[in-house]
């Protein structure tokens, strides 16, 4: 009975050295007991080990089942926290089959959206969700990555709808006209003074805001052959500006322009403020386009001859006053630098923004020898150009005799 207890023993003390999926025993067999008794327990032995290896492989599959259960279970938490993002972050086939898109055309009620320079299709998408243009920013993405134009959005500030669909809202950030912004139109021949007026008046910038700006060359850009001072360099033109837009910006693009101008017609970097002086007083001092040329070159031809250029308007501009106000007591005044009867040579500066018609005259004036000229028409602007002193005097006669005809 003895043996029989430590043979069972030994076998119990085996199967708990076995794995849980069906390892074989460890140890050594123990030493069968003799005689009758000894194959009696030995057959009882063996029935036993083999219901034992039974019961092991039921539960080692028993467990390899639930470990399979387990793995899937965890399989599809992340799946659908992830929303079926493949291993490497991009978005899945059944993804893209899923994002959502408004139906569209949309409505009216979303605010204006800014799209910044460098904004990748990403960024965008982000904008116009939060905005509450697109429903998602896969849909977006899908619509820009299908237009072939989409990559040439232009920055700027955009008036589109509340729920459009994806595709809809990457077309209208294509059309111009969904565009936010306010045009500022500068006439030629406006002096510094009167475009920040009309800047102030469109944006609702104060007007001394704009006239700081205009007071930092740095800010807005002004070339140093300006020596400082604006006049003349904000080009006539008109101008979108953006919602938000601050004073300095605003007269930079006019700074730019003019830079431009001169630039595209090959006008030397050390001439551009002697073109836009000369240019300035062709634009005061011509009413009509065919007489632009000849007033460039009778003002170079006083110039040349060292002349001085006795023009009114440079005058009325040094003095602040307009043209009409000026009177014969005014052009004796030696105290205003402006004071073409006094001084010789150009103003100090140009005295207005000269437009291209203008700037081309003087780049290009019409030959001939007239150092005289004179409007015979005050309604009508017409004017007579002169080579002597004696022709400028019948046409001043021409021009007494229209104002008593026309002046009472």
């Amino acid at each position: 009975m003895s043996n029989q207890t430590e043979w069972w023993a030994s076998v119990t003390s085996d199967e708990s050295a076995a794995d849980l999926f069906g390892a074989e025993r460890v140890g050594h067999a123990p030493t069968p007991p003799q005689g009758g008794t000894a194959r009696r327990s030995r057959s009882a032995g063996r029935r036993h080990a083999e219901r034992m290896r039974k019961q092991r492989r039921r539960r080692s599959v028993a467990v390899l089942v639930v470990a399979l259960v387990m793995v899937a279970g965890a399989a599809y938490v992340v799946f659908s926290v992830l929303g079926g993002a493949d291993l490497f972050g991009g978005r899945g086939q059944s993804q893209e089959a899923q994002v959502e898109d408004f139906p569209g055309p949309g409505r009216p009620g979303a605010p204006p959206v800014v799209i910044n320079p460098g904004d990748t299709g990403a960024a965008m998408a982000t904008t116009l969700v939060e905005a509450g243009v697109v429903a998602t920013a896969g849909a977006f993405l899908d619509a820009y990555e299908a237009n072939p134009d989409a990559a040439s959005i232009q920055p700027g500030t955009y008036q589109l709808l509340l729920e459009m669909k994806a595709s809809d809202a990457v077309l209208a950030l294509l059309d111009p006209t969904s565009k936010v912004s306010m045009k500022v139109t500068i006439p030629e021949g406006y002096t510094a003074a009167q475009i920040f007026d009309r800047v102030s008046e469109v944006t609702l910038l104060p007007v001394d805001q704009v006239a700081a700006a205009a007071a930092d060359p740095a800010a807005i850009g002004l070339p140093a052959e300006a020596g400082g001072k604006v006049e003349g360099w904000l080009f006539p033109s008109t101008y979108q500006v953006e919602p938000g837009a601050d004073a300095a910006s605003v007269l930079r693009q006019m700074v730019e322009r003019t830079v431009q101008e001169l630039t595209s017609r090959g006008v030397p970097q050390d001439q551009w403020e002697t073109v836009l002086n000369k240019a300035s007083l062709v634009e005061r001092e011509a009413r009509h386009d065919e007489d632009r040329p000849k007033m460039a070159r009778a003002i170079q031809n006083r110039l040349d001859r060292g002349m001085i250029l006795q023009i009114d308007a440079a005058v009325a501009y040094g003095l602040n006053i307009s043209g009409t106000q000026l009177t014969r007591e005014m052009t004796r005044d030696a105290s205003n630098p402006y004071n073409t009867y006094m001084h010789t040579g150009l103003p100090p500066t140009p005295i207005a923004s000269p437009g291209g018609k203008s700037i081309d005259a003087v780049l290009n004036p019409e030959p001939g020898p007239w150092i005289f000229w004179v409007a015979v028409n005050l309604d009508t602007g017409e004017t007579r150009f002169a080579e002597t002193h004696e022709e400028h005097l019948e046409n001043e006669a021409l021009l007494r005799q229209w104002q008593a005809e026309n002046e009472g």
